[in-house]
């Protein structure tokens, strides 16, 4: 994989950058706030290097020409925004049964309903928990910058490819709109994709094929379910990814993932700055699924107290929770709605809960 000169890019147009250059030649969406900028940039950029775009008549067409495309040997691409999300999880979960390949990214808004269009994560228990029926998980990664947003699209292709499964790309509407300097990465050759045995392009010259997640035998759904499940346990062993920062003799840390983590970074920057004594460090999820319940559990061994920021009313408690199973003592501090606190208003609750475990401790 080589590299070209930075560049500065809004995240959306990092994202479909980034996608082009991993490979993707058919993106199909439907234009809704606050991730319109990304169908833009690519209605412009593939038909320049012989891609396909199409503005579908809703998010139900979209995702399934997604799968179209997918089925066919294509890498395939759509976006949308919260709600629009969810009316695509009949197709991804359609898509998770057929062992199916896609990039699919939400930026998401604040809800529930339709909502605003601001800046909110309270879309994390449909991102991690499937989203749609039936038994199926989909890998969630969670950018927290621009560059980040560019790499984790790229890699999204190539894990879609290799676990042949959707693969979900969280970010929210201030990472879709940020403006940063960014280095796109690219591959040598869309040659180098690998082979697929599964797809169907005709049977003129072989066997038959058949791609499918309608299976009306009730053991044969039984042993599909188990497959799937061997390989999503698979993806949990080789694709957790997380980022530690300053947890060395860390006497709290912080969990926050994408913008929040962001703002926490800054609210622990700023503590520390004001107490050199002060020992809070950061865990910041890359994967929100596989959740990295190594990080925290390792962290438990030395650190009792966990803090968790979201930009919603405290849905990844839920797998801190199960993560340190029992253990430690679990704070929460959220802003749901839209509203993006500041690192000084988060440096605030984080500090309350710190000095108050500090002083606990030394009774």
């Amino acid at each position: 994989m080589t590299t070209k000169t930075k560049q500065l890019m809004y995240g959306t147009h990092a994202a479909g950058e980034a996608a082009i250059q991993a490979g993707c030649t058919c993106y199909f969406g439907y234009p809704i706030t606050p991730q319109n900028e990304l169908p833009e940039y690519m209605s412009r950029r593939l038909p320049e290097v012989g891609g396909v775009f199409i503005q579908a008549e809703s998010e139900l067409a979209s995702i399934n020409m997604v799968l179209g495309a997918s089925v066919a040997g294509a890498r395939a691409m759509t976006s949308s925004s919260s709600p629009g999300i969810s009316l695509k999880q009949e197709g991804i979960s359609f898509m998770a049964g057929m062992e199916l390949p896609a990039v699919i990214v939400n930026i998401m808004r604040g809800g529930p309903g339709l909502g605003n269009i601001a800046p909110a994560q309270s879309d994390y228990f449909q991102a991690t928990r499937g989203g749609g029926h039936g038994d199926y998980r989909t890998p969630v990664l969670a950018p927290a910058s621009v560059q980040e947003l560019a790499d984790l699209t790229f890699l999204a292709f190539d894990m879609a490819d290799q676990y042949r499964n959707p693969v979900l790309i969280l970010g929210d509407g201030m990472l879709g709109q940020l403006m940063e300097p960014v280095i796109i990465p690219t591959r040598k050759k869309n040659e180098d994709l690998p082979e697929k045995d599964y797809i169907l392009t005709g049977a003129k010259d072989r066997p038959a094929r058949l791609v499918k997640s309608l299976i009306l035998d009730v053991k044969e759904m039984e042993d599909h379910n188990w497959k799937l499940f061997r390989k999503y346990q698979r993806i949990e062993q080789n694709e957790t990814r997380w980022e530690s920062y300053n947890m060395e003799n860390a006497e709290m840390a912080v969990i926050a993932y994408g913008t929040a983590a962001r703002i926490a970074r800054g609210a622990i920057n700023r503590l520390r700055k004001e107490d050199a004594n002060v020992r809070i460090g950061l865990i910041r999820p890359i994967t929100l699924w596989p959740f990295p319940v190594r990080a925290l559990r390792d962290a438990v061994k030395t650190t009792n107290d966990f803090f968790v920021f979201e930009m919603s009313t405290g849905q990844m408690v839920e797998d801190v929770r199960l993560a340190l199973d029992g253990r430690g003592k679990i704070h929460f501090y959220g802003r749901p709605g839209g509203v993006v606190p500041t690192p000084a208003e988060l440096a605030r609750s984080m500090a309350r809960h710190y000095y108050q475990s500090k002083r606990s401790r030394k009774k």
